[in-house]
């Protein structure tokens, strides 16, 4: 494993810590202490919602396996559930000079909406008559990458497979053990699924997530301000806020909000159930369409974002994020101008596939920038496999330690067994 404090190197590949559960203790004593911080924030990159298992996807594939099989369409024969057709395809290159197959897409759909968003505007208001009808083309290609996403975001093995939701689970009850009285942490994700939702309901966390309301739950941006609290004493009226209280962030958008007609301030609608077949779900792989009509939630997201970051003595602690948001990067680096803003990220820097931001973070050799990754307690596992982190990484609750500790108790009491039946 290794642990990277700017220039220093707090576990090394020839460590003195040769046994990886030191080599953790070392770890989950440092995430302890950031844990406690007053401004803690964390970004939850696709990585998060991503779980191999004997090398088949038990979550949601990251954005470059994801990219690959959209592209993967074209090869070929096409996809009977492809969201884009070939005739779309030859059409956008014929028309328009997008090729959905280029290089720069096969690995990054992100890109691809970037492009496809800013042709869709050139195009609208084009003088030239082609181009102006290929509006109607580009807005189908669009939403058939939409559709796409969302379709991956909803349907796969978690569906009845809960391991990614309780690797979320054990992510949550980690943050119980922060000390009463601090300011409510602050998770973000640039993901559209709903493992976060799905671990906070089921662990029975209080949150708010930028809705309100019950029966009909509309985007309202206030809704950040406000905290749950509870009260200690009627007749002098004092309130503590409720411990364990969460803000939950979207920056991308997620397979349940809606755009529909409202009566109020806001249009932006929270549903139940998503349906991977609804036009209006608002999911986009890059948060430039920044219209009118989508300036918001986005840009009330990424203010918070921006808010909480560069607030002082700031932490926050990046987890299945590979820096290839530009938008969410420009924050981070504004975080670094303040002296006591602190990063910490889970990730191999020294990778050959390392984003070229990550290479400029770790030539910076700064010490408020950590970096945290290698080899995971099993095989094939890496450190910096969210898996990994909320397994192994993390300050434990007090009822996790309880279940661990029942756990291992088990596992001694059949192995004294099995030990007791081959020697009769």
């Amino acid at each position: 494993m290794r642990f990277l404090k700017g220039a220093h190197e707090v576990i090394k590949q020839d460590t003195d810590l040769p046994i990886w559960e030191d080599q953790s203790a070392t770890i989950v004593r440092q995430m302890s202490e950031l844990f406690d911080a007053r401004n803690l924030s964390f970004l939850f990159g696709s990585g998060c919602s991503s779980l191999l298992k004997d090398k088949i996807e038990h979550g949601i594939p990251t954005m470059g396996p994801l990219a690959a099989e959209f592209c993967g369409w074209f090869d070929g024969l096409p996809d009977p559930l492809a969201t884009v057709t070939k005739k779309q395809k030859d059409e956008l290159l014929e028309k328009v000079g997008i090729d959905l197959t280029a290089e720069e897409y096969q690995k990054n759909l992100e890109r691809l909406m970037d492009v496809l968003l800013n042709a869709e505007r050139f195009c609208d208001a084009s003088a030239d008559k082609g181009l102006n009808e290929s509006v109607t083309l580009i807005r189908e290609v669009i939403t058939g990458v939409q559709k796409f996403v969302l379709r991956k975001c909803t349907e796969g093995k978690f569906a009845t497979d809960n391991s990614v939701v309780d690797a979320y689970r054990s992510f949550y009850r980690s943050l119980s053990t922060r000390g009463r009285g601090l300011r409510p942490p602050w998770v973000f994700t640039t993901n559209y699924d709903l493992f976060n939702e799905r671990a906070l309901d089921r662990n029975m966390t209080a949150y708010s997530n930028g809705f309100t309301g019950t029966v009909e739950r509309f985007f309202n941006p206030s809704a950040y301000r406000l905290a749950l609290a509870e009260q200690l004493d009627i007749s002098s009226k004092r309130w503590s806020a409720v411990d364990g209280f969460v803000h939950f962030c979207k920056l991308h958008g997620s397979v349940n909000w809606v755009e529909e007609a409202s009566t109020g301030l806001f249009s932006i609608v929270e549903k139940n159930n998503p349906d991977p077949t609804d036009d209006r779900v608002m999911i986009y792989p890059t948060p430039s369409k920044q219209t009118a009509s989508f300036g918001s939630p986005y840009a009330d997201m990424f203010r918070e974002f921006q808010r909480q970051v560069v607030q002082d003595q700031s932490i926050l602690i990046t987890m299945g994020y590979s820096f290839g948001d530009e938008h969410v990067n420009n924050i981070i680096f504004q975080g670094l101008t303040i002296p006591g803003f602190k990063l910490v990220v889970f990730l191999d820097p020294e990778s050959a596939a390392a984003n070229p931001t990550v290479k400029k973070l770790l030539a910076l050799r700064d010490p408020r920038v950590w970096f945290i990754w290698g080899d995971g307690h099993e095989g094939g596992e890496s450190a910096h496999y969210f898996s990994t982190i909320v397994e192994h990484l993390l300050p434990s609750s007090a009822e996790e330690n309880v279940d661990i500790a029942i756990e291992a108790a088990k596992k001694a009491l059949l192995a004294n067994t099995q030990d007791g039946n081959d020697a009769g």
